[in-house]
């Protein structure tokens, strides 16, 4: 073991002084010196060899004074070793606070060099030593472990670092101190003022973390950063922490404090108040607010099982003490009943030129419905008192449903109350909450019903087709009483507990399909389908609703900016797939935008919007619309599909192979579809003979039906006459005709039965340039739903069998002897030579697709 360095008279003093500034310690300050004060020689070594002094559960910090309990055998001969040289001991933390004597691998590496100032002897051979840290030390090697645990160490002294950041820091972790000094309960108020004299900021990291007394491990990566910056960080991470957990217990407290408060003040300012009524012969407050009820409800003219039951809650209410929750409840079941409408209504606009002026204002085509509200109103002007009517409004998104309940509402002069049933699973939103706890309401009618404030409003229930159901109830079974008008005249609120009128109610539905919707409730109501727009109305309603309103919505005027038809029929037929007109709205409000910015910016001159400037306002095109094939060709047939967007082109492609039989279907086909193309197989393999295929085809032919854009599902029947013309196209090796679309229905007799969606179907048909179209014969009286000039451009072809399918969808040149004539003439609906659809501007083509596009298209239209 080395000899360690006598401490000189001048390190001794240096040492008090450092306790008293609590600074580190510097091994300069300990150095020996000559008699004129200089240093003498080369700086003390940095090596310390140190009695060790383990500590169970505590991790000394240089400069903090701690008392220590001695009572390890161990830990005595290393403080007594400590007392009889310089009184300095190495204290450092044991890893495990349950080891009664750890070795050198049971302790950490970096402990505290610590002055031992006072040390007592107890009568039980145990010792109690006040201790001073000094300085880090690492621990370099163990030079004995027995009696006592002896190290060399070296001292790792803190540099005296300078700066900005090092300013910053302490600054941060001085307010952050402040802060917790003030919330906490356990620090002296001194505290604070002891680290404001702190001027070294190593010295004042260790003092802050001291006072916060962290878990150990903590403490024990405080005292093993040496770098006083990264010490400084983790001081100010431990003092933000501590503060935001004082600051919420202290929240906390004031607010239990508060309401404890608050509610012994009410009592007692309860009870002064009706001492002071009493002594001036005054009404309580109480009764006061029971007399106001019992007005409201005597002047609101309730219902006769309302008044009674209110007059029966008034009496209890009177008994029962103002605290109670009982007494909330009650009260507020009065205010219900009091605030709804019982006798109020509002008068009807019974003429129909203005009804039917303001319909035609607020919006564009939609002639069916706006028939249905004037016969409407003409009942209702020569019989006043007849059923209300309960109308549901059944078409794709963005068609105007919602919009056209509020015109309804408008047009008849009657409040407007909209409910979205969209995901409403629970019952409880339709019936109401039973008034079992405090915060029970009514059911959506009822709250609607208050806003409205009248009993004859129009009322829109919107999204029906979304409803759910769970274990809290079904509301579609829950809305059968409210949408019958045998039954809505005494609706049942769990809330109310009293019959109320609904049958006054002009209640309007809508709904994107009518599937989802349960058969009951369905029958309930009066279904009026809203199918898509062709291109012709999205045009007049973008002219005429739809620009006027973005240009007001973004603060521009007519003088500002203009936009012609040719920009907004680029718009429709590249940038929109839509049945309706929103995603057109979203659209002519981007161009709006980018005009806005442009004034905002200070452009003065008005801005004019063409096709061609069309994709400098949106970008590139974003649809391109179904197109006709290219060409003829063997098993490929074009259907007719009806989407949530409109109508579309579906290609049915089909290959037969040489194989077993084998039918394989693909494109994500639902059960209808799979069902149809085995019912045209069967009825393929039935006419074989009349067809030309030879016998046994079906046993070494295979065949693969595929739909394109596997990634969407799809099904329905109407794709069954479709799937056999494809099919018998590939087995005949006769080509299908590209301008021709199919839609319809195939039994196993071949039969042809009619589909839905006739108007959307041909919709699509138009915009793809097919000139053909071949669809059941009982869909013919759908056709009258189609514009006028649709009707002009299409050829719409009757058929009741697959037998007037072939020769209008196979290629004519192609029929051989034997094979079905082609339907008689006048048998189709035909019409003069299609003219040209509206051209756009003339404008250099966005990309090469659309080139092709509009080159296939013109194809199909001279054809």
């Amino acid at each position: 073991m080395q000899s360690r360095p006598r401490t000189t008279r001048r390190s001794a003093r240096a040492r008090s002084a450092a306790i008293a500034e609590m600074r580190p310690l510097r091994l300069a300050e300990t150095a020996p010196s000559g008699e004129d004060g200089d240093l003498v020689g080369p700086p003390a070594p940095q090596y310390r060899d140190l009695p060790v002094l383990p500590l169970r559960n505590s991790v000394l910090l240089p400069n903090m004074v701690v008392p220590l309990y001695v009572d390890r055998e161990a830990a005595l001969n290393a403080v007594q070793a400590a007392m009889d040289g310089e009184q300095l001991i190495f204290i450092v933390a044991q890893r495990s606070e349950e080891i009664e004597d750890p070795t050198y691998q049971e302790v950490y590496h970096v402990g505290t060099e610590a002055l031992i100032t006072r040390l007592l002897r107890m009568p039980d051979g145990s010792s109690s030593a006040l201790v001073q840290g000094l300085r880090r030390v690492r621990v370099e090697r163990w030079l004995q472990h027995t009696p006592y645990g002896r190290i060399r160490g070296i001292a790792l002294d803190d540099a005296d670092e300078t700066g900005e950041r090092i300013e910053a820091l302490t600054r941060t972790a001085l307010r952050l101190f402040e802060g917790v000094t003030k919330l906490s309960q356990r620090l002296a108020e001194d505290a604070y003022i002891q680290a404001l004299n702190i001027s070294h900021p190593g010295a004042l990291a260790d003092y802050l973390v001291a006072q916060l007394e962290p878990p150990i491990a903590i403490r024990q990566e405080i005292l093993e950063t040496v770098d006083i910056s990264a010490r400084m960080r983790m001081a100010c991470q431990l003092l933000r922490r501590e503060l935001s957990v004082l600051e919420l217990e202290h929240k906390i407290h004031d607010e239990v404090q508060q309401e404890a408060e608050k509610g012994q003040r009410e009592y007692f300012l309860r009870e002064q108040l009706r001492a002071i009524h009493r002594e001036l012969g005054e009404r309580d407050p109480s009764h006061h607010e029971t007399e106001e009820l019992r007005a409201r409800i005597e002047a609101r003219g309730l219902s006769p099982e309302a008044h009674a039951r209110a007059l029966k809650e008034l009496e209890r209410l009177q008994g029962m003490p103002p605290m109670s929750p009982e007494s909330a409840v009650v009260s507020n079941y009065l205010d219900w009943l009091a605030s709804l409408p019982w006798r109020e209504r509002s008068a009807d606009r019974l003429d129909l030129r203005a009804v039917a002026e303001v319909l035609d204002r607020r919006h564009f085509g939609l002639e069916k419905v706006k028939d249905r509200i004037l016969e409407y109103i003409a009942v209702r002007k020569l019989a006043p008192d007849g059923r209300t009517p309960i109308l549901c409004l059944a078409g794709p998104p963005g068609v105007g449903k919602t919009s056209l309940g509020r015109s309804i509402a408008e047009a008849l002069g009657r409040q407007f109350v909209r409910i979205s049933l969209g995901g409403v699973r629970d019952e409880a939103e339709i019936r109401g909450h039973r008034r079992t706890y405090v915060g029970a309401l009514p059911g959506r009618i009822i709250q609607g019903m208050k806003t409205a404030g009248t009993v004859n409003p129009v009322f829109v229930l919107d999204e029906i087709d979304k409803l759910a159901s769970d274990y809290r109830g079904d509301p579609a079974a829950a809305l059968l009483e409210v949408l019958d008008p045998e039954q809505n005249s005494t609706f049942s609120d769990h809330f109310l507990e009293v019959p109320y009128d609904l049958s006054r109610v002009m209640f309007v539905v809508t709904a994107n399909v009518l599937d989802t919707i349960p058969a009951p409730l369905r029958d309930r109501m009066e279904v009026i389908e809203i199918s898509g727009y062709t291109e012709e109305e999205k045009l007049r309603i973008a002219r005429d609703f739809l620009v006027p309103r973005q240009v007001r919505d973004c603060g521009l005027s007519e003088a500002r900016v203009e936009i012609d038809d040719g920009a907004l029929r680029r718009v429709i037929r590249e940038y929109t797939y839509e049945a309706g007109v929103r995603g057109l709205e979203r659209e002519i409000g981007g161009v709006m935008r980018r005009v806005a910015r442009r004034v905002a910016e200070g452009r003065r001159h008005k801005a004019t919007v063409t096709a061609a400037k069309v994709p400098a306002y949106l970008g590139p095109q974003k649809h391109f619309p179904s197109e006709a094939e290219e060409r003829d060709e063997i098993g490929v047939a074009t259907g007719l599909a009806w989407t949530a967007g409109g109508g579309d082109l579906t290609t049915v492609e089909v290959m037969a192979v040489p194989g077993r039989g084998t039918l394989t279907l693909t494109g994500q086909l639902g059960d209808v579809m799979r069902e149809s193309a085995q019912a045209a197989l069967t009825f393929i393999r039935s006419r074989a003979c009349r067809l030309g295929l030879p016998d046994g085809f079906h046993e070494s032919r295979d065949l693969h039906i595929h739909l394109p854009a596997g990634a969407i599902p799809k099904d329905g029947p109407s794709a069954g006459i479709t799937m056999a013309a494809a099919m018998i196209s590939a087995l005949a090796e006769k080509p299908l005709r590209r301008d021709v679309a199919l839609t319809g229905e195939i039994t196993l007799r071949g039969r042809v039965l009619p589909v839905g969606g006739v108007k959307e179907k041909a919709l699509a048909a138009y915009r793809a340039g097919i000139g053909t179209i071949i669809l059941p014969r009982r869909n013919l009286k759908d056709l009258d739903e189609l514009p006028e000039d649709v009707r002009e451009r299409l050829l719409f072809v009757p058929v009741e069998t697959m037998d007037d399918v072939l020769p209008v969808a196979l290629v004519p040149s192609r029929l051989g002897a034997g094979e079905v004539s082609p339907p008689a003439s006048g048998s189709a609906r035909r019409s003069p030579a299609r003219p040209p659809l509206p051209p756009i501007e003339t404008v250099p083509p966005a990309t090469r697709v659309a080139r092709q596009a509009r080159a296939r298209r013109a194809q199909v239209v001279a054809q």
